[in-house]
């Protein structure tokens, strides 16, 4: 970034502590509402100088997630809750329809011993369990890492395989296609099953659909979420099968109606019917 890069940077810098310090004179004045409405000064998505984040509208960022650098995110992605991507002194990509669980870091190595560039490639429809680690690596299509697990630098994760809750994969380690590794260091541990591979792939799906409905709820405004506290509440008393012995028929508020997507169990009520 050149000298005018930087002078346009702090001038941007300057406007948003301004902006900052309006509101919070602008929360005093609400008095006892003041406390429902505390600013975070925690930002989803940061620059580092030139290196930008580049994320696709319909990826789900969540509000205490951090996106960092040289970061890129395709189409129905979602980084939830907690989770770090730090793409500073390398990059990061991260596929469409992969999910990267809450608590989750994902970090890059500008070079390792060997002297090989490595940042960390994250394909389609991948599920990163909460709390794992993936450090300069590779996650090919449809992988499945488990939660807590520890991907070293030069990692490459197949398509189709499946790292274990709390292994640690060490450095360059490949692991083959159809196969769950597990252990400290990691190990082959056997061959997944035909279930198990259409489960990595159902996981993905449940997750952008999941990811759909926080987005929602993140999106609304303090008027709406005191609306639905309300109907909840006129409502948490409903019973089915009391009201149908009754004859009562109560309509629920369509404000409190989860989509199909997200209760697997209602959608195939409703095909049953």
């Amino acid at each position: 970034m050149g000298t005018l890069g930087r002078v346009i940077y702090t001038v941007g810098f300057w406007i948003r502590e301004t902006g900052q310090a309006v509101d919070r004179l602008g929360s005093r004045l609400q008095g006892n509402y003041y406390f429902q409405e505390q600013l975070s000064r925690h930002r989803t998505l940061m620059n580092i100088f030139d290196k930008a984040p580049s994320v696709d509208k319909d990826v789900f960022v969540a509000p205490s997630a951090s996106v960092i650098g040289d970061v890129h995110i395709g189409r129905g992605s979602s980084i939830w809750y907690g989770s770090v991507l730090r793409g500073d002194v390398n990059s990061i990509s991260v596929g469409s329809g992969t999910n990267i669980q809450d608590n989750s870091l994902v970090h890059v190595a500008k070079s390792n011993l060997s002297g090989k560039v490595l940042p960390t490639i994250i394909g389609n429809n991948v599920t990163i369990g909460h709390s794992a680690v993936i450090h300069g690596c590779t996650v090919d299509d449809e992988a499945f890492v488990g939660m807590g697990a520890t991907l070293l630098d030069g990692v490459v994760v197949e398509k189709n395989a499946m790292v274990a809750a709390g292994a640690l994969v060490r450095q360059n380690t490949r692991i083959p296609s159809g196969e769950v590794w597990a252990g400290n260091p990691a190990k082959f541990l056997r061959k997944l099953t035909d279930e198990e591979i259409v489960f990595i792939s159902q996981s993905a799906i449940n997750y952008t659909n999941l990811a759909q409905v926080h987005a929602a709820e993140n999106s609304k405004s303090y008027d709406e979420i005191e609306f639905e506290k309300v109907l909840r509440k006129k409502f948490s008393r409903k019973d089915e099968e009391y009201d149908s012995m009754l004859g009562v028929v109560r309509e629920i508020p369509p404000e409190l109606i989860l989509p199909d997507n997200v209760l697997p169990d209602k959608a195939e009520k409703a095909l049953q019917k």
